[in-house]
């Protein structure tokens, strides 16, 4: 028996195949912090007493969204927040001070989060530190427009957008001197001896996330 088509039925609808996303780049926050006090105000340079110089300002670049997100005091369980969205948190010195310093404010697990401190990274290759100033000078031909201290300085006359220029100043430094790092191999310092220097570094972001 020949097999029967109703003429005047619906077409049967094939399922469309979506084309595969492409994958969306790792979110990497570039992070920077200023502090209301000094060490010398709070008894030195221990995690406890890190905890006591307090946050002033908090500034994030964030690589997906291309903007910068600015924290003040009253907004440190909310800068917590936006550092656990990262796939990966870049920093000069982030471990040892800016999360110490956040450990102030709560229990906020930011050890949980994959970091990349380029401080601990120069000082395992060098076995001494380099400021981040110093690194930015020499590979970046950029320089800091002030330092923490007068940041301090500023918080206690309330001249609160300078510290945020101030700190997202530094956010842009710490991120170029990555991404300058991650693009060439290396990056530039000036020796003991004085002597300009490239110290050979493995910043991939894919191999870092």
């Amino acid at each position: 028996m020949a097999e029967q088509f109703d003429l005047f039925a619906e077409p049967e609808e094939k399922p469309v195949e979506k084309a595969a996303s492409p994958k969306e780049a790792p979110r990497v926050l570039y992070f920077d912090l200023e502090t209301q006090k000094s060490s010398d105000e709070v008894g030195g340079w221990s995690p406890m007493s890190i905890k006591l110089m307090k946050l002033a300002v908090g500034v994030v670049w964030d690589s997906r969204e291309q903007k910068y997100f600015v924290y003040r005091e009253n907004e440190a369980e909310k800068l917590a927040e936006k550092l656990h969205t990262a796939d990966l948190v870049v920093g000069f010195n982030v471990i040892g001070f800016d999360y110490t310093v956040l450990e102030g404010y709560g229990p906020f697990d930011l050890n949980k989060i994959k970091t990349f401190d380029m401080l601990l990274d120069v000082k395992k290759l060098l076995n001494h530190r380099l400021a981040l100033n110093h690194l930015a000078q020499h590979t970046l031909g950029a320089e800091k427009s002030a330092d923490g201290l007068i940041s301090i300085q500023w918080y206690k006359e309330g001249k609160m957008d300078q510290i945020i220029e101030y700190c997202t100043q530094d956010v842009d430094i710490t991120r170029d001197l990555f991404l300058f790092g991650e693009k060439n191999g290396y990056v530039k310092y000036k020796t003991r001896a004085g002597k300009i220097e490239d110290l050979k570094v493995d910043w991939k972001i894919g191999d870092l996330v």
